[in-house]
């Protein structure tokens, strides 16, 4: 498994910055998931810390949820590899879970009776953007998530992670 360590990339993002991103082979074992939630909480406090990256704790907590689905889902459904990568482009992170299992995953209707299941819906109810797509070997699903609380919104303020809202 890799360090978490933000590397520069090609593409541009905000205020000139290039892409911040790394990636992760996720192992069959029962920690891959924890792991996971553990690299993108690294990877973007190094993100905010080294680069300046704006970051809410909301896209922290949301970048967090949406990494436990899609390695979950990752883990449970493909038997086999499976690899996460994250990426910060402007106010955006891009998380992107490949896996080896080739059946693009499908929302199921809402449906509160039913127990589990859900995660899809998750993902896509939080997302700013939502992607599955087949690979040559596998498929990868891709979500994006805002790093920083929308602005436009009436007393919405961007904080560092890990602060709490008494403090603002």
């Amino acid at each position: 498994m890799r360090d978490p360590e933000p590397t520069g990339g090609q593409s541009g993002g905000a205020a000139g910055t290039s892409a911040l991103r790394t990636s992760i082979a996720l192992d069959g074992d029962g920690t891959a998931i924890a792991h996971a939630r553990h690299m993108a909480v690294a990877f973007l406090t190094r993100a905010q810390s080294e680069h300046g990256v704006r970051l809410s704790q909301r896209g922290m907590d949301l970048t967090q949820l949406v990494v436990s689905e899609l390695v979950t889902n990752a883990r449970k459904y493909a038997p086999g590899p499976a690899r996460m990568d994250l990426s910060i482009d402007g106010d955006v992170v891009e998380v992107a879970v490949w896996d080896s299992d080739p059946v693009l995953p499908v929302a199921r209707a809402a449906d509160a009776g039913r127990v589990g299941q859900h995660g899809l819906e998750i993902v896509m109810a939080v997302s700013q953007g939502f992607s599955a797509q087949r690979e040559e070997v596998g498929k990868r699903i891709t979500a994006r998530i805002g790093l920083a609380d929308d602005t436009r919104t009436a007393g919405a303020e961007a904080r560092p992670a890990g602060q709490d809202r008494s403090s603002i």
